[in-house]
């Protein structure tokens, strides 16, 4: 790789101004994160298939970490939550690709702090952090392409180092003359097991095998330098991955996460157990890695910053619960929040009425997905291996030890209540705590904190302007299938509060086809100003058989372009409904004078594609040119 070359250039090219005699007064911090792995394919974690020696024996040499989490299963809300230190859905910026502000003058990043303690700090390649307001590299001394020798002699350096031969998109494209063997490689028990998707599984090890010797050259580098006794390394993930089912889900297989962390004799001191080499079952939030670094490099750590320091002397208790959260990814919208312990995982699902496996343009161009969806399609998956295209539950409890794949859902067990109970007190206490931004949706959140002149974080924690206990009971109301609710509902659609009304809408529509007076109720909220809502009351109308004004609905919400855009398109698919009465509007939004965002641009295509429509959008050369731009986003 070139930043590999360009590393030991860079440290072996000027020992003597990268290493003083003087040994420094606080560590060196190497931070290599590879993207899209969960534990499940480290050899050092337990898979035997897995050929990564050089993370094995680097975890030989360091402490490696067995509960760890991410706080979502996808890079950029994962890396908003880094650079702040705030989990990324009490800011707004959990959204894929949206780079909504927050207040710079309040929420610094975290290596603005290293900088005043007089720390180096530099990244390498990809920031990805999905804020709005402030250039990405801002924050760093150098950026890749400086070398380290820049560093006053002696200075202390923080670099991370991005690795992305594991990416998603290593699972892409033709799957065959791989290293691995298909035939040989262990499916999750939620695959059917079809070839291609073994051979996909193959070609994932691969890129993982490809990644690893990457990490070897990066820690050989650091060796060679004479900085590896002056340095702590850090490995992990940014989150779990990659095969349809991980990445994006909540599922162990898109949370759980390695990390591993080796620190010299010298620094012994902040070592979390007796001696190198051993594990350490403590749980850790990929929220807390920030906290903890600035900890261990004697830095501020402010206390705007969530999470606790879980390494060093200045180690706060261990939680009893972990938390991870997702919402919309990129083109499709979803919404869960999950709950962890050391054993069981505790996942609510504020959208059970759409399924687990909507078409999402990235993840299709896997050939296991595309072969899971035929599978499913013409008969070949069972009740394990098919129910990733079905509807969600309301609640979801996974024993992870009995369980790792997740697939024997315990919530309705009676014998389970209680970790139920207990797990749904702890999310709701840390929603209020943490001002979750994601109860009310999110067009309709950019709008109310646009036209008080403020940033979605401040807004979501004036009580005036958010009312999070009052939303989060009006959710539980409508998930709740309630039919003597159904008068409550409609009550809800006649709120001042736009968050009432669309929990109001959610309600009607997970009870089914709605009477006469309801449906009268819901055709007076079609010109609702939450986008959301009407899409939602629309959905319900049509599902009722009652179709023409929620069509019309609909169809001015595509054609107007507007920020709830986006989720009409998703509202028109979710409804099953037949496409003539929007392909107008849908011609012209594709045609109009506005530029069409991505995700605009991808659902367009899908449903044109869906239903047998000429696509004039995904022609040959304008569909790679298109996946060459996405690519180079992700990256």
């Amino acid at each position: 790789m070139k930043f590999i070359r360009l590393l030991a250039t860079l440290l072996l090219a000027s020992p003597a101004a990268l290493h003083s005699a003087d040994a420094p007064a606080r560590p060196n911090i190497l931070w290599l994160v590879c993207e899209d792995s969960s534990v499940d394919w480290f050899g050092c974690y337990g898979n035997a298939e897995a050929k990564t020696p050089n993370i094995d024996a680097f975890a030989n040499q360091g402490f490696r970490y067995t509960n760890v989490f991410a706080s979502a299963p996808v890079c950029a809300a994962q890396r908003s939550t880094w650079i702040t230190g705030i989990n990324s859905i009490s800011m707004g910026t959990h959204p894929m690709r949206s780079r909504y502000a927050i207040p710079h003058d309040q929420i610094k990043y975290y290596p603005d702090y290293l900088r005043a303690a007089g720390y180096y700090t530099a990244n390498h390649v990809k920031t990805d952090y999905n804020i709005g307001g402030r250039e990405d590299g801002a924050c760093w001394d150098g950026h890749g392409t400086e070398p380290w020798s820049a560093r006053k002699d002696g200075q202390p350096f923080f670099q991370v180092i991005n690795f992305n031969e594991s990416h998603e998109s290593q699972a892409q494209g033709e799957v065959t003359n791989t290293r691995h063997s298909p035939g040989s490689v262990t499916l999750a028990k939620y695959h059917p097991d079809e070839m291609p998707i073994r051979m996909n599984y193959a070609k994932y090890y691969d890129a993982v095998e490809n990644m690893d010797a990457q990490i070897g050259k990066a820690l050989a580098a650091l060796e060679k330098s004479g900085l590896a006794e002056d340095t702590i390394v850090i490995f992990n993930s940014d989150h779990g991955g990659v095969l349809p089912r991980s990445k994006r889900y909540l599922f162990d297989s898109g949370i759980h996460v390695p990390l591993i962390v080796r620190i010299p004799e010298k620094w012994r001191h902040l070592w979390p157990a007796e001696k190198p080499g051993t594990t350490v079952d403590r749980l850790v939030s990929f929220l807390d890695l920030p906290k903890t670094w600035l900890a261990l490099a004697g830095s501020e750590v402010p206390a705007v910053m969530q999470g606790r320091v879980f390494l060093g002397p200045k180690a706060e208790p261990e939680p009893a619960h972990v938390f991870s959260f997702r919402e919309r990814m990129d083109e499709r919208f979803d919404n869960q929040r999950a709950v962890r312990d050391k054993r069981y995982v505790y996942i609510k699902n504020y959208m059970p009425y759409v399924v687990w496996g909507q078409h999402l343009d990235y993840l299709w161009k896997m050939v296991a997905m595309r072969t899971w969806e035929d599978a499913f399609k013409h008969g070949r998956t069972n009740e394990i291996t098919g129910a990733f295209f079905h509807l969600k539950p309301d609640e979801e409890l996974y024993d992870m030890q009995a369980d790792p794949d997740n697939v024997t859902n315990l919530a309705d067990k009676p014998e389970h209540q209680q970790t139920l109970e207990k797990m749904r007190a702890a999310l709701r206490e840390w929603q209020l705590a943490i001002h979750d931004t994601g109860l009310l949706p999110e067009a309709e959140r950019v709008r109310r904190a646009t036209e008080s002149k403020t940033t979605i974080y401040q807004m979501v924690r004036d009580p005036k302007l958010y009312d999070l206990p009052a939303y989060l009971d009006a959710a539980d109301l409508a998930l709740a299938k309630n039919p003597a609710n159904n008068a409550r509902f409609t009550e809800m659609l006649a709120s001042k509060d736009s968050g009432i009304r669309y929990w109001g809408t959610i309600g009607l529509l997970v009870l089914g086809k709605a009477d006469a007076p309801t449906q009268a109720a819901l055709a007076g909220v079609l010109h609702d100003d939450c986008g959301e809502e009407r899409a939602i009351a629309s959905w319900v109308l049509i599902q009722s058989g009652n179709p023409a004004k929620a069509r019309l609905a609909l169809a001015e919400m595509v054609q107007a372009h507007t920020s709830a855009t986006v989720f009409a398109l998703n509202a028109i698919d979710w409804s099953h409904d037949e496409i003539a009465p929007y392909v107008k509007a849908i011609d012209a939004l594709a045609g109009g004078s506005q530029k069409l965002t991505e995700y605009e641009l991808r659902m367009v295509e899908f449903l044109r594609e869906s239903h047998g429509l000429p696509n004039p959008t995904a022609t040959e050369g304008g569909l790679k040119r298109r996946q060459e731009t996405e690519l180079k986003k992700d990256l």
